[in-house]
């Protein structure tokens, strides 16, 4: 489920739609969570749908640590991929705000730790990377890691409109990663080693359809 303070625009013909800030969201704001209405579905399901729903799947999933496809069944299967985005996600099943985002502004995520399995060129943002590749996460973690831990700090400061879906005890779990109590589970927990599996050239899945 995606943060309340956000909507679904019209962001430009090459990108599309996207997911826009309706109201500030400060650093460390939970502005995802894996709920009970968001659809799992394993690669031999996958494969079993017709063509047109394998399309949707392709267009609209990511693909999670054991290789299924997640549908998120509201507007946070419209996150478009950024090399500089400004949310992040987390080994806990939710993502947060990894600055502050101002309304109007839209929320992004990098397509790289959403195990996305075939390399894609995104649009030239002037960042050092230009591709999304299926092995991002064993690259990119500790950075990804660093900016995590940054925003965990903010957790327990900022307002919270989420948090009745983490649940008592995974909230607990946030609160003394935050406090320095407990070490952070790394990103690189989310990685799915689609070469394990035979896997690697299956079109499947992603947050959204990547930018051309």
């Amino acid at each position: 489920m995606m943060h309340p303070a956000t909507e679904l625009r019209f962001i430009s013909p090459d990108v599309g739609f996207g997911v826009v800030a309706t109201a500030f969201i400060p650093k460390g704001t939970i502005v995802w969570v894996l709920d009970k209405l968001d659809r799992t579905f394993t690669p031999e399901q996958v494969s079993a749908f017709e063509a047109p729903y394998r399309k949707i799947l392709e267009t609209y999933c990511y693909r999670d640590r054991d290789g299924n496809s997640v549908l998120c069944w509201d507007h946070g299967r419209f996150v478009n991929h950024s090399f500089r985005s400004n949310c992040l996600t987390s080994s806990y099943d939710f993502e947060l705000a990894i600055r502050d985002i101002q309304p109007g502004e839209e929320l992004t995520d990098d397509y790289g730790y959403l195990n996305w399995p075939v390399p894609f060129r995104g649009i030239d943002e002037g960042s050092r990377r230009k591709w999304v590749r299926p092995d991002d996460l064993p690259r990119y973690h500790k950075t990804w890691d660093r900016k995590l831990l940054s925003a965990f700090r903010h957790i327990e400061r900022v307002e919270q409109p989420l948090l009745d879906l983490l649940g008592e005890e995974r909230w607990e779990t946030c609160r003394r990663v935050a406090r320095g109590e407990e070490p952070m589970v790394s990103i690189l927990d989310n990685y799915f080693d689609a070469r394990s599996t035979g896997l690697q050239g299956q079109r499947v899945l992603a947050a959204t359809t990547p930018s051309p």
